[in-house]
Formats: C-alpha cells, sequence, structure tokens
C-alpha cells in the first residue's frame, strides 16, 4: 500500500516520516516532490572500477544553471533530508523530469527503513539540458512494511551510506567482500 497524502501529513506529525524542508505545496496525492540540492559530482576517471574506491570532484551548480551531457554519469543530491521510521520510501522521477530526458536514478530508486540522510542522485541525460538548483527534480512515495523490522538502516553496522551530507556520495561497491 502507497501512502497518501493525508497518511504522509499523519506520518509526518507522528515523527516517522521527516522532511526537510518541508512545503505543503510540495505534498502530492500520494507523493512528495523533492528539489535538487546546488551540488553535482563526477568521478575524476572515465573508466571505473567497482573493487576500488573511485574518487569523485564535487562542483556547484551555478545560478544561470549547469548544462549536463549524454553519455556522463553525474551524481547529485536533494534539498531535501528524510528520514523513514517505519515506511519503505521509493525516489521515482517526476514525469516533466523524465520529458526532459533526464534520469536521476540507474538503479537506486528504493530506500530502507531506517534511512536518514539526503539521496544522492544518479543523474543522467539523453541531450544535453540545462538544469538549475532548487528545481523539482523527482517525487517520494512511502509504502507500508508487513511486519516487524529486525535491523533499521541507521542501526546497521555495515550500512554504507548513514554518514549525513548535503552533497552526493560516491559508490561504495568497493567496501563489500566479492
Amino acid at each position: 500500500m502507497i501512502l497518501s497524502d493525508q497518511l504522509i501529513l499523519k506520518e509526518i506529525e507522528a515523527g516517522s516520516i521527516v522532511i526537510e524542508p518541508f512545503k505543503r505545496e510540495c505534498l502530492g496525492t500520494n507523493s512528495y516532490d523533492v528539489h535538487l540540492g546546488k551540488h553535482l559530482a563526477c568521478y575524476t576517471n572515465r573508466e571505473l572500477d567497482a573493487k576500488k574506491h573511485n574518487t569523485i570532484e564535487h562542483f556547484e551548480i551555478p545560478k544561470d544553471g549547469f548544462v549536463l551531457q549524454p553519455n556522463t554519469l553525474y551524481l547529485g543530491v536533494t534539498l531535501e533530508y528524510t528520514e523513514t521510521h517505519k515506511h519503505v520510501p521509493f525516489l521515482e522521477g517526476k514525469s516533466s523530469t523524465g520529458r526532459l530526458g533526464i534520469d536521476i536514478h540507474a538503479t537506486a530508486g528504493k530506500g530502507d527503513v531506517g534511512f536518514c540522510n539526503t539521496w544522492t542522485l544518479e543523474i543522467s541525460a539523453t541531450q544535453p539540458v540545462r538544469i538549475y538548483a532548487g528545481m523539482p527534480i523527482g517525487q517520494l512515495i512511502y509504502f507500508v512494511v508487513e511486519g516487524e523490522i529486525e535491523t533499521m538502516y541507521n542501526t546497521k553496522n555495515n550500512a554504507k551510506y548513514n554518514n549525513k551530507t548535503t552533497k552526493p556520495v560516491e559508490s561504495m561497491m568497493w567496501k563489500n567482500q566479492f
């Protein structure tokens, strides 16, 4: 079951969902619109290695925007910090974003119960497109969880993305054993 606007508001009041900053006008029928933060990052090497720590360079989106180029992976970040203590959050692109040829996540649209952070976005574009800090970039939807949670994400010893940040975070695949 997906939470409706009224249930999202109820869970925010109860503290089981946190969205900062929260703007009532960003609440949809069954989702909440999130916005692009001012920081982007790109990997410093064109060839990436899943077993190595691939470094990134951060930069700020200028006031007059930044043009995304095809065949380049950009890491972005949501302006909003979120916490989810009882529900599974899903981040999806907005149709208006998709119609500009912008994808905001390759595979990481689902969060875990207990995720408390901004969302790193895996941004790509099908053609050159200018983007701006603060623009609507995606929407969060919340699913009800069946059963008790044994270990919340923010309490897991091996959780790789628990450090609170306002900047995009690179892949931590290299921390896995394989």
